[in-house]
């Protein structure tokens, strides 16, 4: 358990009065203006710490984020404080969802943080709506933890001071999947990429990694989100005679997109499927009979350790399902938020982002630190699937191939277009 400490902020103070007479009052007047000041800075809003989980409910990615995402944020309050308080106040937990537009999640951005009073928003998957959700937060100074969202844009071009991109990006996991499979001999790709922002990066984030490591890019096809017809998009990927088809997509896009490749005799082939982005939840709906054999990188693994395993055991008494890395994330950023309003006194987003920024983070599932562009830098997990006769339990689906070094899975800062990275 993280259990929160009463800090000094929270004690009565005594007031002694004013000597008014002599040289004496002026300094002192000063003294406790300026000390009434500092206070007022460390202070927490509205007496209450109020974090909003905005998310996919409903729509294509609302598996691996979803209400998943609501359990795995209460579970951090549970954990962080027994009483439900942080710095000696009341912490409340809000929900709601974007539908994977971005107009909607910034309107409800801004009413949560304008009426709501809400301090922080977690989740965020689908990179317009994050980005929109970053912008909102900036302008009212309050903080935005991303955890479901690839686009390294996130943490590059269109980086925030109040924003923390938690769990995964584009250039991790190209880093990790492409590097890997180039290097097994396949070197021609074929990509077939989701026609918005996270689709395109990850496209051209695993084509840099590809055409680093020698290998090329042969053919792209482009399809709307979300799609429910793969065919003529495999057609011209089987028909390209490239070594790997790379699906640049997400949730149930990616899970229909497989399928349909074993319908058309792609999977056992001589051509092999590699997803950019895979969630242990994708893998779940797909079963091990179709999955098995495919290559991919996570930055969490439920069946890693002992810590992993009994986390992911209590989430799954909750939700029914084991954690995919989305729900690890949100678990991890928001305990490391309260810790650091819990630190700081404060739930103002400059000071949170300084503590985060300023400090490691460690707990049972992540262990990193937030660098200058808003990226946790953390460990990720380079993966195989299981065939069938080697799962040992329900949701034991992976091998782990090697694990990717912090420094290795995220963009290095020299090559950053972040306004806050100084060159």
């Amino acid at each position: 358990m993280h259990k929160n400490s009463t800090t000094a902020r929270q004690t009565a103070r005594t007031h002694r009065p004013f000597r008014r007479s002599g040289k004496m009052f002026a300094p002192l007047l000063l003294a406790c203006l300026l000390a009434g000041g500092a206070h007022a800075q460390g202070r927490i809003s509205d007496d209450i710490v109020k974090i909003g989980v905005l998310t996919d409910m409903s729509g294509t990615y609302s598996d691996f984020t979803g209400q998943g995402a609501v359990i795995a944020a209460r579970m951090a309050i549970e954990d962080f404080s027994r009483d439900g308080t942080v710095a000696g106040r009341k912490i409340e937990l809000v929900s709601a969802d974007h539908q994977n537009k971005a107009d909607i999640g910034a309107e409800r951005a801004r009413s949560w943080f304008d009426r709501d009073k809400v301090d922080v928003i977690t989740e965020l998957v689908t990179t317009n709506v994050a980005l929109a959700v970053m912008d909102v937060a900036e302008q009212k100074n309050k903080v935005a933890l991303v955890s479901g969202s690839a686009a390294q844009v996130i943490t590059n071009e269109r980086c925030s001071p109040n924003a923390v991109h938690w769990v995964y990006d584009s250039y991790g996991l190209a880093s990790g999947s492409a590097r890997a499979i180039v290097g097994s001999g396949r070197k021609n790709w074929y990509f077939i990429t989701a026609d918005y922002a996270a689709g395109t990066a990850m496209m051209n984030d695993a084509s840099a990694v590809v055409k680093a490591s020698g290998g090329q890019v042969v053919g792209v096809s482009r399809h709307p989100f979300p799609n429910a017809d793969f065919s003529s998009y495999l057609i011209s990927a089987q028909a390209s005679r490239a070594d790997v088809i790379a699906l640049a997509n997400g949730g149930q896009d990616t899970i229909t997109a497989i399928k349909q490749a074993a319908e058309f005799g792609i999977t056992g082939s001589k051509q092999i499927l590699a997803p950019i982005v895979l969630f242990i939840n994708d893998i779940h709906a797909l079963g091990l009979q179709t999955a098995q054999g495919l290559t991919l990188t996570e930055g969490f693994y439920w069946n890693r350790n002992d810590k992993t395993r009994a986390w992911a055991r209590r989430f799954f008494d909750k939700a029914k399902k084991m954690p995919s890395m989305a729900h690890a994330g949100v678990y991890s950023s928001v305990l490391n938020y309260l810790r650091a309003v819990d630190k700081t006194g404060s739930d103002e987003g400059t000071a949170v982002m300084q503590w985060l920024k300023a400090n490691p983070i460690e707990d049972d599932l992540f262990k990193g630190h937030v660098r200058a562009d808003g990226k946790f830098a953390h460990d990720m997990l380079l993966l195989e699937v299981k065939k069938p006769s080697e799962s040992k339990e329900p949701w034991d689906y992976y091998h782990v191939k090697a694990v990717i070094p912090a420094e290795d899975a995220a963009l290095p800062l020299a090559e950053s277009k972040c306004r806050l990275v100084r060159k």
